[in-house]
């Protein structure tokens, strides 16, 4: 995992998902949650999550069982997936064929200063999910991977997981809205309306 990496966060969720609306968008706290934030204008197709690390994969699997008809995209982080990896094994498990997950994988924990996590040593979370039994996994490491990585979201069977390494660097500027309550009732409506 000491690759040099050359991908740039910012934009990088715009190539892989030119269509941001075709998915119920579930996501983890804090840049990742930025991130998807922007890519959707903090539409109401996304349900962004504050203050409880480690939930993305299991409340994208939640949302994915219980709407089987739509197309759900969980946009976490490698720190927030870390706290809960066993949501990956109960993705397997479930198998729902509606869910990818994309891991936005900077190999540190920037809302706590920084600090250097597990993924820049030697843990390798396309690894976990393969081990997990998530059947359709790929690693993006380089812009000149984006366009397979795109195809790879819009075209494999689901379940499947995205590992994108990125170099370390700040999540989009975007001012999300981080109240829960109204994120989810946003939500709820925009599922009820348009399922």
């Amino acid at each position: 995992m000491t690759t040099s990496l050359t991908i740039d966060r910012r934009g990088l969720l715009e190539q892989l998902i030119p269509n941001p609306d075709d998915y119920l968008i579930v996501t983890g706290l804090a840049g990742s949650a930025r991130d998807a934030a922007e890519l959707t204008d903090d539409g109401p197709n996304l349900y962004t999550m504050a203050g409880c690390m480690g939930a993305a994969v299991a409340m994208g699997l939640g949302t994915a069982l219980s709407a089987p008809d739509r197309r759900v995209l969980v946009i976490t982080g490698d720190g927030e997936l870390m706290m809960n990896l066993g949501s990956l094994a109960s993705v397997s498990t479930m198998a729902p064929a509606n869910l990818s997950i994309v891991c936005i994988d900077n190999g540190c924990h920037g809302e706590t200063g920084g600090q250097t996590g597990h993924t820049s040593n030697r843990t390798d979370l396309e690894m976990i999910a393969k081990g997990a039994g998530i059947p359709q996994t790929m690693t993006l490491v380089d812009p000149a991977g984006i366009d397979a990585a795109a195809k790879f979201l819009a075209e494999a069977a689901a379940p499947k997981f995205l590992l994108c390494r990125v170099k370390d660097g700040p999540p989009a500027a975007y001012k999300r809205n981080i109240d829960p309550a109204e994120c989810r009732l946003r939500f709820r409506a925009h599922v009820q309306a348009t399922g």
